[in-house]
């Protein structure tokens, strides 16, 4: 059973959460001196933790991403017990359980779990229980994980106001998604991120009791599946149930300006977004670590003595393409447009290519996946037979992201700063832990890597001075459920 604060049932704890309040004053937990009234720390400089907890009155499924070093995962742990213990604060105005609840505290390893997500909920590990969010006179039992760290520990009996007991369990990633089934709960916090088979099997531990799940971390992985679910759901309905916030130094007042600038001294520049503001980031397994502020230009005329041309990655799924210019005075490339569309048919792309391009002067490159058998030679065909002047790229996969990188980091290759479309999978392109690089919304990317080869540098062309000419076109809306007859 469950409540929200001002309903009758939580009046009845009124009292004896003010007398735990006192009584919380005097013991040597974390709890009673986070969220303060007043000080330098009080909490309404805390908007952003605040909106967190009460977010869960209304959504299931919630993700605070934020920067390092503001109080995420203590966040994490703050909510936790209050639902364990019943304690919840009279400023509390999130979701209520009105008695014991069970519930699973994750992190990404053994060790991470030991000394991150128990040690906020217990205190050190190599010393007695009852110095982190949970006091002493709350926790009931402990009982080690009989396989594991020193001083890890399984799960949690803690004492609810109600008389009744709550139990916690520590739990880890790396156990894998089939540690995860079978059992109800009524609360699952992930500290850092959660493999999407495990999240969507935590989900369902939580589908009779109308539980909930929560995710504190820093996006360090950039936006995979699991953080793409809240930032960009792809059902509409999902928004009803899912809900995040973003939070950095500027929305704390606790991280000091001259730590600040101590810790941004030796932050990789590709990581100063997630680690300051909370912004997803491609870590370690970036496959261009470089800043976006480093190569986005403001839009500009392009003079028309510069030759333009264009590449495109065609898939049912997926069509992408770019469309470059060349200063040869300086040998820059500048990527000044960009067309991205779901499952449309050729003739959709076709026109879209004419329409950017200004006519069919200009020489492309293009790929196509095998769609129904049909080869890239057959697609690269059937646009020659519109009018297109396209042929096939190069397609050394290493060679072209080692060019691209060159360009980038010498800063011969800029991309103007609102094609939002291409830096959204430029922030997401990245390999992962074996080296392999992730195949998925790459559409735009794949094109960048065939304009710096041959034979688009070839073939570019300047922009006749007599030919037709038409009017530049926004970029078709994405669209689904299109005839599919050309394929059959």
């Amino acid at each position: 059973m469950s409540t929200t604060v001002g309903s009758p049932i939580d009046a009845l704890f009124t009292a004896r959460r003010a007398a735990e309040a006192v009584r919380d004053k005097r013991a040597g937990g974390r709890a009673r001196i986070i969220f303060p009234d007043e000080g330098p720390y009080r909490r309404e400089l805390y908007a952003k933790h605040l909106r967190f907890f009460e977010a869960g009155k209304t959504f299931k499924e919630r993700l605070f991403m934020a920067a390092n070093r503001v109080g995420k995962t203590r966040a994490g742990a703050f909510e936790l017990r209050c639902h364990a213990t019943g304690r919840y604060p009279q400023w509390w105005t999130g979701r209520t359980f009105a008695g014991p609840i069970t519930a699973w505290a994750c992190g990404t390893t053994s060790e991470t779990t030991r000394d991150i997500v128990q040690y906020e909920l217990l205190g050190p590990w190599d010393q007695p229980p009852g110095q982190g969010m949970l006091d002493a006179d709350a926790i009931a039992h402990t009982s080690r994980r009989p396989h594991g760290l020193p001083g890890s520990i399984e799960t949690v009996w803690v004492r609810h106001i109600s008389g009744g007991m709550s139990q916690i369990g520590l739990k880890t990633y790396e156990q894998g998604r089939k540690s995860f089934e079978g059992t109800a709960k009524h609360i699952i916090w992930d500290d850092e991120e959660p493999p999407e088979d495990v999240y969507t099997e935590q989900l369902y531990r939580t589908a009779t009791t109308r539980g909930i799940v929560f995710i504190t971390f820093t996006p360090l992985q950039g936006m995979s599946s699991v953080v793409k679910g809240f930032l960009l759901p792809e059902k509409p309905d999902a928004k009803e149930f899912k809900w995040f916030i973003q939070a950095g130094w500027r929305d704390v007042p606790h991280v000091p300006l001259e730590e600040q600038t101590a810790l941004l001294a030796t932050t990789p520049p590709h990581q100063v977004k997630a680690r300051t503001e909370g912004e997803p980031s491609l870590g370690s397994g970036a496959i261009y670590p470089i800043a976006t502020e480093d190569i986005a230009v403001k839009r500009f005329d392009i003079p028309k003595h510069w030759p333009r041309g264009w590449a495109a990655d065609h898939g049912w799924n997926w069509f992408g393409a770019i469309w470059v210019s060349l200063d040869r005075d300086t040998n820059t490339s500048y990527l000044y447009d960009c067309y991205k569309r779901s499952q449309a048919e050729p003739p959709i792309h076709f026109q879209a290519i004419q329409t950017k391009s200004k006519g069919l002067w200009m020489p492309g490159v293009m790929d196509a996946a095998d769609i129904n058998k049909i080869d890239g030679r057959q697609f690269v065909k059937m646009y020659q037979d519109m009018g297109l002047d396209v042929t096939l790229p190069q397609k050394a996969v290493e060679a072209g992201i080692q060019e691209v990188w060159t360009r980038l980091s010498t800063g011969r290759l800029k991309v103007f700063a609102d094609l939002e479309p291409w830096f959204e999978e430029f922030r997401l392109y990245h390999r992962d832990e074996k080296g392999q690089i992730v195949k998925i919304n790459d559409h735009l990317l794949d094109p960048t890597r065939y304009q710096v080869m041959a034979p688009v540098l070839d073939r570019m062309k300047v922009p006749p001075i007599d030919g037709p000419v038409l009017p530049t076109a926004q970029p078709y809306a994405l669209g689904s459920g299109q005839s599919t007859a050309w394929m059959r």
